[in-house]
Protein backbone atom coordinates (compact mmCIF):
# COMPACT_ATOMS: atom_id res chain seq x y z
CA UNK A 1 0.00 0.00 0.00
CA UNK A 2 1.65 3.03 -0.65
CA UNK A 3 2.01 6.34 1.91
CA UNK A 4 -1.58 7.77 0.62
CA UNK A 5 -3.55 4.53 0.83
CA UNK A 6 -2.20 3.88 4.71
CA UNK A 7 -3.13 6.91 5.93
CA UNK A 8 -6.73 7.19 4.21
CA UNK A 9 -7.20 3.72 5.57
CA UNK A 10 -5.91 4.69 9.21
CA UNK A 11 -8.46 7.85 8.77
CA UNK A 12 -11.07 5.60 8.04
CA UNK A 13 -10.73 3.30 10.41
CA UNK A 14 -10.54 5.85 13.24
CA UNK A 15 -13.58 7.37 14.74
CA UNK A 16 -12.83 11.34 14.33
CA UNK A 17 -12.36 10.88 11.09
CA UNK A 18 -13.75 8.25 9.95
CA UNK A 19 -16.69 10.56 7.72
CA UNK A 20 -14.34 13.40 6.33
CA UNK A 21 -11.93 10.02 4.85
CA UNK A 22 -14.84 8.03 3.62
CA UNK A 23 -15.70 11.48 1.56
CA UNK A 24 -12.58 11.23 0.08
CA UNK A 25 -12.46 7.94 -0.53
CA UNK A 26 -15.55 8.59 -2.80
CA UNK A 27 -13.57 11.12 -4.79
CA UNK A 28 -11.23 9.08 -5.13
CA UNK A 29 -12.69 5.88 -6.39
CA UNK A 30 -16.39 6.61 -6.93
CA UNK A 31 -15.65 7.02 -10.88
CA UNK A 32 -13.53 4.07 -11.47
CA UNK A 33 -15.81 1.72 -9.53
CA UNK A 34 -18.51 3.14 -11.48
CA UNK A 35 -16.90 2.06 -15.10
CA UNK A 36 -16.00 -1.39 -13.46
CA UNK A 37 -19.33 -2.04 -12.02
CA UNK A 38 -21.19 -0.57 -15.02
CA UNK A 39 -19.17 -3.26 -17.61
CA UNK A 40 -20.64 -6.01 -15.23
CA UNK A 41 -24.06 -5.35 -14.95
CA UNK A 42 -24.57 -2.55 -18.17
CA UNK A 43 -27.08 -0.49 -17.22
CA UNK A 44 -26.59 3.02 -15.60
CA UNK A 45 -29.49 2.64 -13.06
CA UNK A 46 -28.07 -0.73 -11.99
CA UNK A 47 -24.41 0.42 -11.78
CA UNK A 48 -25.82 3.44 -9.61
CA UNK A 49 -27.44 0.71 -7.22
CA UNK A 50 -24.46 -1.35 -7.27
CA UNK A 51 -22.28 1.41 -6.37
CA UNK A 52 -23.84 2.16 -3.72
CA UNK A 53 -24.20 -0.84 -1.87
CA UNK A 54 -20.62 -1.31 -2.30
CA UNK A 55 -19.67 1.56 -0.92
CA UNK A 56 -22.19 1.43 2.00
CA UNK A 57 -20.18 -2.62 2.26
CA UNK A 58 -16.75 -0.57 2.18
CA UNK A 59 -18.35 1.95 5.15
CA UNK A 60 -19.68 -1.06 7.52
CA UNK A 61 -16.68 -2.92 7.17
CA UNK A 62 -13.12 -0.88 6.46
CA UNK A 63 -12.63 -1.75 10.25
CA UNK A 64 -12.06 -5.48 9.07
CA UNK A 65 -9.47 -4.21 5.92
CA UNK A 66 -6.18 -5.57 7.05
CA UNK A 67 -3.88 -3.75 4.48
CA UNK A 68 -2.93 -7.18 3.07
CA UNK A 69 -3.48 -5.31 -0.59
CA UNK A 70 -3.94 -2.09 -1.63
CA UNK A 71 -6.54 -0.15 -0.84
CA UNK A 72 -8.33 0.18 -4.60
CA UNK A 73 -7.71 -3.68 -4.56
CA UNK A 74 -10.13 -4.62 -1.96
CA UNK A 75 -12.32 -1.67 -3.48
CA UNK A 76 -12.40 -3.55 -6.90
CA UNK A 77 -12.58 -7.07 -4.98
CA UNK A 78 -16.24 -5.78 -3.15
CA UNK A 79 -17.31 -4.21 -6.13
CA UNK A 80 -17.00 -7.43 -8.19
CA UNK A 81 -18.82 -9.02 -5.73
CA UNK A 82 -21.63 -6.75 -4.99
CA UNK A 83 -22.25 -6.83 -9.27
CA UNK A 84 -22.27 -10.47 -9.78
CA UNK A 85 -24.65 -10.76 -6.48
CA UNK A 86 -26.74 -7.81 -8.23
CA UNK A 87 -27.08 -9.99 -11.59
CA UNK A 88 -27.22 -12.98 -9.41
CA UNK A 89 -30.25 -11.90 -7.57
CA UNK A 90 -31.99 -9.65 -10.30
CA UNK A 91 -31.99 -13.32 -12.58
CA UNK A 92 -33.75 -14.84 -10.28
CA UNK A 93 -36.47 -11.98 -8.88
CA UNK A 94 -36.86 -11.95 -12.42
CA UNK A 95 -37.52 -15.71 -12.97
CA UNK A 96 -35.06 -15.58 -16.02
CA UNK A 97 -33.24 -18.50 -17.09
CA UNK A 98 -29.34 -18.16 -16.65
CA UNK A 99 -28.95 -18.67 -20.69
CA UNK A 100 -31.38 -15.82 -21.29
CA UNK A 101 -28.85 -13.56 -18.56
CA UNK A 102 -27.39 -12.44 -21.36
CA UNK A 103 -30.02 -11.36 -23.67
CA UNK A 104 -31.69 -9.15 -21.08
CA UNK A 105 -28.75 -7.50 -20.02
CA UNK A 106 -27.95 -6.60 -23.76
CA UNK A 107 -31.47 -5.08 -24.21
CA UNK A 108 -31.65 -3.34 -21.08
CA UNK A 109 -28.17 -1.86 -22.44
CA UNK A 110 -29.78 -0.70 -25.80
CA UNK A 111 -32.68 0.97 -23.85
CA UNK A 112 -30.69 2.56 -21.32
CA UNK A 113 -30.88 6.41 -22.02
CA UNK A 114 -27.24 6.91 -20.80
CA UNK A 115 -25.77 4.21 -23.29
CA UNK A 116 -23.88 6.74 -25.94
CA UNK A 117 -22.28 3.83 -28.02
CA UNK A 118 -22.54 3.35 -31.29
CA UNK A 119 -23.55 0.44 -33.04
CA UNK A 120 -19.75 -1.37 -33.21
CA UNK A 121 -19.56 -0.94 -29.15
CA UNK A 122 -23.19 -2.35 -28.89
CA UNK A 123 -21.75 -5.19 -31.27
CA UNK A 124 -18.91 -5.56 -28.48
CA UNK A 125 -20.83 -5.81 -25.50
CA UNK A 126 -23.42 -8.19 -27.17
CA UNK A 127 -19.69 -10.53 -28.01
CA UNK A 128 -18.49 -9.48 -24.19
CA UNK A 129 -21.90 -10.89 -22.72
CA UNK A 130 -21.67 -14.09 -25.10
CA UNK A 131 -18.30 -14.51 -22.86
CA UNK A 132 -17.95 -17.06 -19.16
CA UNK A 133 -18.54 -14.41 -16.05
CA UNK A 134 -14.89 -14.66 -15.25
CA UNK A 135 -13.64 -14.17 -19.11
CA UNK A 136 -16.13 -10.70 -18.95
CA UNK A 137 -14.50 -9.58 -15.77
CA UNK A 138 -10.64 -10.65 -16.86
CA UNK A 139 -11.26 -8.69 -20.36
CA UNK A 140 -13.31 -5.76 -19.05
CA UNK A 141 -10.85 -4.81 -16.41
CA UNK A 142 -7.95 -5.29 -18.70
CA UNK A 143 -9.73 -3.75 -21.95
CA UNK A 144 -11.63 -1.05 -20.68
CA UNK A 145 -9.82 0.24 -17.25
CA UNK A 146 -6.42 -1.21 -18.44
CA UNK A 147 -5.52 -2.44 -15.56
CA UNK A 148 -2.16 -4.83 -15.17
CA UNK A 149 -2.48 -8.14 -14.65
CA UNK A 150 -0.37 -7.45 -11.23
CA UNK A 151 -3.86 -5.65 -10.15
CA UNK A 152 -6.15 -8.14 -11.45
CA UNK A 153 -4.57 -11.29 -9.91
CA UNK A 154 -4.95 -9.03 -6.64
CA UNK A 155 -8.09 -7.74 -7.21
CA UNK A 156 -9.87 -11.64 -8.61
CA UNK A 157 -6.96 -14.13 -6.42
CA UNK A 158 -5.65 -15.25 -9.41
CA UNK A 159 -2.48 -15.64 -10.98
CA UNK A 160 -1.40 -13.88 -13.38
CA UNK A 161 -0.57 -16.98 -16.03
CA UNK A 162 -4.00 -17.90 -15.43
CA UNK A 163 -5.33 -14.05 -16.22
CA UNK A 164 -2.84 -13.45 -19.44
CA UNK A 165 -4.91 -16.53 -20.61
CA UNK A 166 -8.49 -15.95 -19.74
CA UNK A 167 -7.83 -12.90 -21.66
CA UNK A 168 -6.33 -14.28 -24.68
CA UNK A 169 -9.32 -16.82 -24.24
CA UNK A 170 -11.52 -14.08 -24.43
CA UNK A 171 -10.16 -11.70 -27.10
CA UNK A 172 -10.44 -14.13 -29.91
CA UNK A 173 -13.97 -15.54 -28.77
CA UNK A 174 -14.81 -11.89 -29.28
CA UNK A 175 -13.08 -11.31 -32.45
CA UNK A 176 -14.78 -14.92 -33.68
CA UNK A 177 -18.54 -13.25 -32.85
CA UNK A 178 -17.48 -9.98 -34.58
CA UNK A 179 -16.24 -11.92 -37.65
CA UNK A 180 -19.80 -13.93 -37.38
CA UNK A 181 -21.99 -11.29 -36.71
Amino acid sequence: MSEKETKLVKQLQSDTNKNAAFKTLISLYKERLYWHIRHIVKSHDDADDVLQNTFIKVFKNIDKFKGDSKLYSWLYRIATNESLSFLKKNTKLKNIKSEDTLDVLINNLQSDVYFEGDAIQLKLQQAIATLPEKQQLVFNMKYFQELKYSELSEILETSEGALKASYHLAAKKIEAYLKDH
